[in-house]
């Protein structure tokens, strides 16, 4: 490894790319390489110039043609390409989503560590440098998440019984996008987001729309 720390920063918003890389560039040691604002320019970025850290959020469109879909769908699957192409990649992750079951479904993905964008600049420095280092680093809210997911029985935390393809839509839902525009917008017929749309209704003992918002909101998903 080289004394430079080359970070591939990747969000959708510009502004935000620009703050961190504010608080990242004050550090001697690190540099950044790149800029991505959807997954699949992060993947293509990560292919091409093999970055030592991709500091990445969740929730950002899959590519270019999707700009209104800010779900964490483009990111998992940013997440998933990236490690497929190496397994070793050291990705953190940096998004304001913390509430289960986010935090556990990207360790399992196999992130190496995980902050919101409530944190420090000292955490978030430290965080890279850990990860450069080939340890982990997961937020003490997220590993508190992360330990409960992992002790709690799938019927005391709803949630977290949803499939990926599941969770994106319930997030979407959430949001208040329609199954037209949702269907649009993953890919899907708009009777294949239907049909996902009434198993996640009954896997959470739901009945509409409405307490969709509500338990996304008591969960932290979504804000008010």
């Amino acid at each position: 490894m080289s004394d430079t720390i080359r970070i591939l920063l990747v969000d959708d918003h510009s502004i935000v790319r620009a703050g961190f890389q504010h608080m990242l560039l004050k550090e001697k040691d690190i540099e950044i390489l790149a800029e991505a604002e959807n997954g699949r320019q992060a993947v293509e970025l990560y292919r091409e110039l093999s970055p030592d850290v991709v500091v990445m959020d969740l929730a950002m469109p899959a590519d270019s043609t999707t700009v209104e879909a800010t779900s964490t769908t483009g990111g998992l699957d940013a997440i998933k390409h990236i490690l497929a192409i190496d397994p070793y990649a050291r990705i953190l992750v940096l998004t304001i989503w913390e509430a289960s079951p986010y935090p556990a479904r990207v360790a399992d993905a196999g992130v190496k560590g995980y902050v919101t964008k409530r944190c420090a600049q000292d955490e978030l420095v430290h965080a890279v440098r850990e990860i450069y280092c080939g340890r982990s680093y997961f937020s003490r809210s997220v590993s508190d998440q992360i330990g409960q997911d992992s002790h709690v029985p799938p019927e005391h935390s709803p949630i977290a019984q949803l499939t990926r393809r599941e969770l994106e839509i319930f997030t979407l839902l959430a949001e208040g996008r329609s199954v037209n525009a949702i269907a649009e917008t993953i890919f899907l017929s708009p009777k294949t987001v239907h049909a996902h749309r009434a198993n996640i209704l009954r896997k959470l003992s739901l009945t509409n729309g409405s307490e969709i918002i509500h338990l996304a909101l008591r969960a932290g998903i979504i804000q008010a």
